[in-house]
């Protein structure tokens, strides 16, 4: 049995994967780097390792339905930001319990000024994929 990249054998011939804190945190990854990237081949590549086809994303600018949905997302308001180019920072760990992941993250500008914070939700497959993104960008606000 050979093990393939990010699996490992153990004493018994049996193939273990990362934790799933890990394996949330690198799909997590993936998809602020296709954010970031401004090549579109680039940026599909990634959130094809990152997102189920399927991936259902939800946020304060509106809601889609598959990886060309949220491509198009990353397209017109993250690479498009009309102050100049900026970028996704995660500035959390991923708290990962079981199959639903939330972390914090940060879109700054060019020289790390924060022009918005939030969380983001994210459900994982079975398989490790992301098939639903929820964004909740800004603070909560205090109750009373």
């Amino acid at each position: 049995m050979m093990a393939t990249e990010g699996q490992r054998l153990t004493g018994e011939g049996t193939v273990t994967r990362p934790p799933a804190g890990r394996v949330h945190a690198d799909a997590i990854d993936a998809f602020i780097a296709a954010a970031n990237t401004g090549d579109p081949d680039r940026r599909a590549r990634l959130l094809s390792l990152a997102l189920a086809p399927d991936v259902s994303f939800h946020g304060p600018l509106g809601r889609g339905v598959g990886r060309g949905a949220v491509e198009d997302f990353l397209t017109e308001v993250v690479q498009s930001y009309p102050a100049g180019r900026c970028r996704m920072v995660r500035t959390t760990v991923v708290d990962a319990p079981h199959e639903w992941a939330r972390f914090g993250w940060r879109f700054e500008s060019a020289d790390g000024t924060a022009v918005l914070r939030g969380t983001d939700m994210v459900h994982f497959t079975a398989a490790g994929d992301i098939d639903e993104i929820v964004v909740f960008a800004g603070p909560l606000q205090q109750e009373g």
